[in-house]
């Protein structure tokens, strides 16, 4: 049930649409008769302004449509140079329709605007072969396109939505009055907040999706916030945060024994007042001047843990003082990427390199290397990107070769339903299919009916269209895909009726044009990656899995070498493109039908404990490398537990795909207590390998019970151990 707002919006997007369709196509077919002219007039409007879903306000809109306009003169000319054979037609079919496909990488807009620009191909690539009317086609497309463009700035337009730089504000500003203690919500509230950063809440032209700095940047800050959110949420379960803020509140010694956490009181107000400011700078659009000043912060926060860790052990604090100082580290550091994010998302400028470069690779990188590298990372088999092109190109190339070598009538109609039928699994399509040939064949009956009753009588004709168009342009997507197809079959044959002498077997090709390309779509939906998303999304969530794997592993070896810093660090940029593919993956997955994608698995869940190896994978060795070696036994019993979770990945991406696990993954034993001091990057380091296997746990615990049995064992808890040691008694 689409709300009132979006009914209006329908409504007002059928005004623009008919009225720019219309002052093309009367002048120029009537007064300076040129039906050329008034055809390309006519369906510009239509295929940018109805066909194609450009997201965002009427001024967004507009300014996608004018910068399209260059491409969609391209497309026309090489459609008009193309149709003089089929198999040149077909070829240019294939490769227009793949790129324009595989354009959603670079974003919503372009994603909008390709249906469109592949009408613009599809209309100028069938017979005739008339190279000398490209002058009309193009004027006609330009005169369509700045129209539409200007209705969409004059007539009724749409107002911006909500921002996602504003809401990120809002969750930045909950994490500091949090922080701070201005603001006490439950961690369900803390949550919420973070949730409402979800891309899916927001307008498709206002989500951080394209590969420039900027979006990016904000994308990163958007996950940053989230994270940061739910670590709070996590301190505030565990009482952690309350006690934290009270003593923040209170005076020296106020805490009692609880004061030896001197280091995290004094960190924990840098990193509200941080918030607060990285906040502000979002609401002004301007990235916060000065230097970064978390590094200096977080570096003296560690030189003080290591103090106290090797004083006299009657004075080193205890393990849940210790643990508390980890989770404050993690929340600085969430803060820390997410202000730099920050900035480079409102500056959108290239910058110096910034620690960790890996994960800031795209703010030192020229533009074109940033588009470069989104096109490029996405052409593999497991993009579901790649694979929906493939399909829409082959789809196409296969309809442009049917229509052409049965020189069907107004063939480009089987390439229209190809277009606008096409779905990512094989039973949208086929459900699409039977609800469009249905309305077709009804709109059919009418339009025939009406080409019968009118005759060539083209003054009725021209009476009926612009009216006509508004009705349907309103109609169909208020009712649904039956009614738009069926509206649309006698629109067009209106439109036809005044272009060229017309009878009813107007109305009769359209149907076997319509149930043609259905046909066709529904037979490449069967034979291209039936599914949809539903198996991608299974095997992108494993390779992640794995690819997490070498990274906990090498995290720990760096940090337990002897000499210290003598191991390399583990490389993440093949978890990051695992990650990037594995998000779309699960983007598309629940853009699906709840009944094409069964439960399986919380993939939301893995996608969380990727990111949080990768984020350890970074700051663990950046700030927890040990000046000295640390005790033979306590590294011995860190690498046992990081096998162990590591391990667990490899137990779940086997789960996920449907694989038996390796014996050796199976079951685990739990390694003895270490031996030696708490040092602080014994503590950081458990608590991070304890976090990642309490959410390999959940994740492994919401697999079906057909699933989990089959690699039932002990749980990765028992081998991570107390990296910090045992906790002494009183404490």
């Amino acid at each position: 049930m689409k709300s009132g707002a979006e009914r209006t919006e329908i409504l007002h997007r059928s005004l623009r649409v008919s009225l720019a369709a219309s002052a093309g196509f009367y002048p120029f077919l009537y007064w300076l008769q040129e039906p050329v002219l008034a055809l390309y007039a006519l369906f510009a409007p239509i295929a940018l302004g109805l066909l194609s879903s450009i997201p965002g306000s009427g001024r967004q809109r507009a300014v996608v449509m004018l910068k399209a306009l260059p491409v969609g003169l391209v497309l026309v000319a090489l459609g008009t140079l193309l149709a003089v054979q089929t198999w040149a037609a077909v070829l240019g079919m294939l490769v227009v329709g793949f790129l324009l496909a595989f354009a959603a990488v670079a974003g919503p807009r372009p994603a909008g605007a390709a249906p469109g620009l592949q009408l613009f191909y599809i209309l100028a690539c069938f017979p005739p072969y008339e190279p000398q009317t490209l002058w009309l086609r193009l004027a006609g497309l330009v005169f369509g396109v700045v129209v539409l463009a200007l209705c969409e700035l004059l007539l009724l337009p749409q107002a911006p939505g909500p921002t996602y730089r504003t809401a990120l504000a809002e969750a930045v500003a909950t994490a500091g009055g949090t922080l701070a203690g201005r603001i006490h919500l439950s961690p369900g509230d803390l949550r919420a907040a973070g949730a409402r950063l979800r891309l899916s809440r927001f307008p498709p032209a206002e989500r951080p999706a394209g590969p420039g700095r900027a979006a990016r940047g904000l994308s990163q800050a958007g996950s940053g916030a989230r994270r940061l959110l739910e670590q709070l949420a996590h301190l505030t379960e565990t009482g952690e945060l309350r006690l934290l803020v009270r003593q923040n509140g209170s005076g020296p010694g106020a805490g009692g024994a609880e004061d030896a956490d001197t280091p995290s009181r004094s960190l924990l107000p840098q990193v509200a007042s941080l918030c607060d400011e990285t906040g502000a700078a979002l609401r002004a659009g301007r990235p916060i001047p000065g230097p970064e000043r978390m590094d200096e912060v977080i570096d003296a926060f560690q030189q003080t843990r290591v103090r106290q860790a090797t004083r006299n052990p009657a004075d080193v604090p205890p393990v849940p003082v210790l643990r508390r100082q980890a989770a404050v580290l993690a929340v600085a550091e969430s803060a820390r990427i997410l202000e730099i994010s920050v900035r480079v998302g409102l500056d959108g400028r290239r910058s110096r390199p910034i620690e960790p470069r890996e994960l800031f690779w795209y703010a030192q990188a020229p533009a074109p290397q940033l588009w470069i590298r989104r096109f490029t990372g996405n052409m593999t088999l497991r993009s579901v990107q790649f694979q929906n092109a493939v399909r829409i190109a082959l789809a196409l190339a296969a309809a442009r070769l049917v229509a052409g070598s049965l020189d069907l009538t107004h063939g480009f109609w089987v390439l229209l339903a190809v277009l606008t039928l096409s779905r990512t699994t094989v039973g949208q399509t086929w459900a699409a299919i039977r609800i469009a040939v249905a309305g077709n064949l009804v709109g059919a009956v009418a339009a025939g009916a009406l080409l019968i009753g009118l005759g060539q009588h083209t003054e009725a004709y021209a009476a009926l269209l612009a009216p006509g168009m508004l009705l349907a342009f309103a109609l169909g997507p208020l009712l649904g895909i039956a009614w738009a197809q069926g509206l649309f079959t006698l629109v067009v044959a209106i439109a036809f009726a005044q272009i060229a002498p017309a009878n009813w077997q107007l109305a009769e090709a359209r149907i076997v044009d319509v149930v043609t390309g259905s046909a066709i779509g529904l037979l490449c939906a069967m034979l291209a990656w039936p599914a949809g998303a539903r198996r991608e999304v299974r095997r992108t969530m494993a390779e992640l899995l794995h690819a997490c794997n070498p990274l906990i592993r090498g995290t720990v070896a760096a940090l337990t070498a002897v000499p210290p810093g003598s191991a390399p660090l583990p490389p993440t940029q093949p978890a990051l493109h695992r990650l990037r593919l594995a998000e779309a993956a699960y983007d598309q997955f629940r853009s699906e039908p709840a009944g094409s994608r069964p439960a399986h698995a919380d993939w939301h869940a893995v996608l969380i404990a990727a990111g949080q190896v990768l984020l350890g994978a970074h700051w663990l060795p950046r700030f927890d490398m040990p000046a000295t070696a640390l005790p033979p036994d306590a590294a011995d019993r860190a690498r046992a537990g990081a096998h162990a979770v590591a391990d667990s990945t490899v137990r779940l991406a086997c789960l996920c795909t449907g694989d038996q696990p390796p014996p050796e993954v199976t079951t685990r034993s739990s390694p003895a207590s270490p031996v030696g001091p708490p040092l602080p990057a014994l503590v950081d380091l458990d608590v991070w390998l304890r976090s990642l296997d309490a959410q390999f746990a959940r994740i492994e615990a919401g697999l079906p019970d057909p699933v989990r049995r089959a690699a039932r064992g002990t749980t990765a808890g028992d081998a991570a151990g107390h990296l910090s040691g045992p906790r002494r008694p009183g404490r």
